[in-house]
């Protein structure tokens, strides 16, 4: 099998066996630099190594062993960042809950996990998160601990546990520590369901580690860089892609755990923050906003974005208005760590609104045709990933992983893409997303980068709908930037610039697409507004 992209020199391996090693390390080189700034309280590297221990000694103390699983379910914090650390700083693997999650979804991912304890918010968005996940664990033996004062039968709140771990040795958590390794499990993340139930993607420090330390290498970070962290921590672009990766370079991580504009803006002049990561939806509200041109952002300097199309005019926007000197984009599955590609900096505009980058050094990706041989640069088909990257199971579920590795071990991500002659990847859409239009095969993703070139729209959406003369044919979703064009007015536009069986039939303006709490869009919601419809 060819590489999917020319030879890349890779940058200089980890030198830590797991996260916590990390943090030890960052500790030694970083110690009074600081690591999480979390409102009012600010953390140095040496405070949060010091914060981490106090927790796992207190895991230690309520029974947390090496193979155990330990879930969390909260926004965005520092305590957040020293649980996680902590879980894996006694060889236990971290559950990531979403929390826009409510009971029964909880309750599947406690039935499939099985996490011995559970961190958690006792109240966030108005709601109870500590009876909700009481009620989801139902008889399951789960102990609770809260990250605020909420009262709780089946544990006791953060304090209550550093006030238990006290009567835990450091150096029994330190031997725990040591005998951690690259692939011993980091984490069980949940897929989205968006195609069934959700999955446990089972994941190891070392592919963790090496991954991401890569995407920084590559992406030019660099100790005393400046995070935000609105990226939920549940996900792997708010955990992996965030105060992991932060972590690595001696950077600080900000913890957001609601975005808001008018806040973040003044968040990033206030405190100088050089690295701002989000989904285009971000960047368009910041542009928005009317204080924007009265702020000093120029600390900006690295964009990391992707999730969805990227218009060219949003890149030249953001690269004149906020200084950007590197932006960066991607794609990955949670089944192969969170990344398989990325973009580099120098990449020019064509590049990083039409793909998403090559594959990072040690991965391949390749696309596949129907009969599961590879195809040619420029031919669209399935895409596969192979690599360190890769997931090698779906917790406790082995049939679910026979279908999505192949014995030679290429990960079937059902996605549709083609890669060009420099291995750049072009995401076409999912195959589940394809529909036929008279024979015609139409890519949602492909229709919805033509459709983000007009000017009036800042996000579509693109699915099948049935159709008695053609089988399927296309309806968009569109979010207006400003007054939204008449209906004839853009399919007419559309007819100009691409083949009549991609032009969507009908067009639906909307305030807003509904996203899951990744950002994704969620495809099947907008299937049933047109069925409604």
């Amino acid at each position: 099998m060819k590489p999917s992209s020319p030879a890349e020199t890779a940058p200089p391996g980890v030198a830590w066996r797991s996260i916590p090693h990390l943090l030890e390390d960052a500790s030694r080189r970083h110690g009074a630099a600081p690591a999480v700034v979390d409102g009012a309280d600010w953390l140095s590297y040496a405070e949060l190594a010091d914060r981490v221990l106090q927790a796992a000694r207190g895991l230690v103390a309520r029974g947390i062993e090496p193979g155990d699983r330990v879930a969390i379910w909260a926004p965005n914090s520092w305590k957040w960042i020293v649980a996680a650390v902590a879980a894996q700083s006694v060889g236990a693997a971290i559950v990531p809950l979403n929390t826009r999650f409510r009971v029964d979804e909880v309750r599947y991912i406690v039935g499939r996990a099985h996490p011995k304890l559970a961190f958690v918010q006792g109240r966030f968005l108005d709601q109870d998160y500590v009876a909700m996940l009481e009620q989801a664990c139902g008889d399951a033996p789960v102990g609770i601990v809260t990250f605020d004062d909420v009262p709780v039968a089946r544990g006791g709140s953060w304090d209550r546990l550093l006030e238990d771990g006290a009567t835990v040795a450091p150096g029994r958590v330190a031997a725990l520590t040591l005998a951690v390794g690259p692939d011993d499990v980091s984490d069980i993340m949940f897929t989205s369901g968006t195609t069934g139930h959700p999955r446990g993607v089972v994941g190891r420090h070392g592919q963790n580690l090496r991954a991401f330390h890569d995407f920084g290498a590559l992406g030019g970070l660099r100790p005393g860089d400046r995070m935000l962290g609105v990226n939920p921590f549940f996900h792997a672009l708010g955990y992996k892609l965030g105060w992991l990766l932060s972590m690595m370079f001696g950077a600080a991580i900000y913890p957001m755990a609601v975005f808001d504009p008018e806040r973040v803006l003044s968040l990033v002049a206030r405190e100088r923050l050089t690295i701002l990561p989000g989904p285009p939806t971000i960047y368009l509200a910041l542009l928005a906003r009317p204080e924007r041109p009265t702020l000093d952002l120029r600390s900006l300097r690295i964009c990391i974005t992707g999730a969805t199309t990227l218009p060219p005019a949003l890149i030249d926007r953001i690269r004149t208005e906020f200084g950007f000197e590197t932006i960066l984009t991607g794609y990955g599955l949670t089944e192969c760590s969170g990344l398989a590609t990325m973009t580099r900096p120098g990449d020019g505009t064509t590049t990083l609104c039409e793909t998403s980058g090559r594959a990072v050094p040690g991965v391949e990706v390749a696309i596949f045709g129907p009969d599961g041989t590879p195809v040619p640069a420029g031919t669209t088909g399935e895409i596969r990933v192979r690599g360190y990257n890769v997931m090698d199971a779906y917790f406790e579920e082995p049939e679910a992983t026979a279908r999505t590795l192949t014995p030679d071990g290429w990960l079937l991500t059902g996605d549709l893409g083609a890669l060009d002659a420099r291995g750049n990847l072009s995401i076409v859409g999912r195959l589940k997303d394809m529909y036929i239009v008279g024979g015609f095969n139409a890519y949602p993703a492909e229709i919805e980068n033509m459709l983000m070139r007009h000017e009036a729209i800042a996000e579509v959406s693109v699915i099948g709908m049935p159709d008695e003369r053609l089988g399927e044919v296309g309806l968009a979703f569109v979010v207006a930037r400003g007054a939204p064009p008449a209906e004839a007015e853009l399919i007419a536009w559309a007819r100009e610039r691409m083949a009549n069986y991609k032009v969507p039939r009908a067009v639906r303006f909307v305030d807003q697409l509904p996203r899951n709490a990744s950002g994704k869009v969620l495809k099947t919601r907008l299937r049933e507004i047109a069925r409604e419809a």
